[in-house]
């Protein structure tokens, strides 16, 4: 396995790992229920999607 031939400094380290930061989730509210959900993703409280059941749910 290769070595580097110079180190690199600690700001070209950061500025490479700047995009490896991870994003909060984004939640969405169910247009049956209004609770929070991931957007394009069955509601896990009512199991419902784009207006029909899709998991039954309690």
């Amino acid at each position: 396995m290769g070595l580097p031939k110079i180190r690199l400094s600690k700001g070209r380290r950061d500025r490479r790992r700047s995009h490896l930061a991870l994003s909060p989730l984004t939640l969405v509210p169910c247009p049956q229920c209004h609770k929070p959900r991931r957007p394009h993703h069955v509601c896990p409280s009512c199991g419902q999607y784009a207006g029909r059941e899709v998991v039954k749910t309690d």
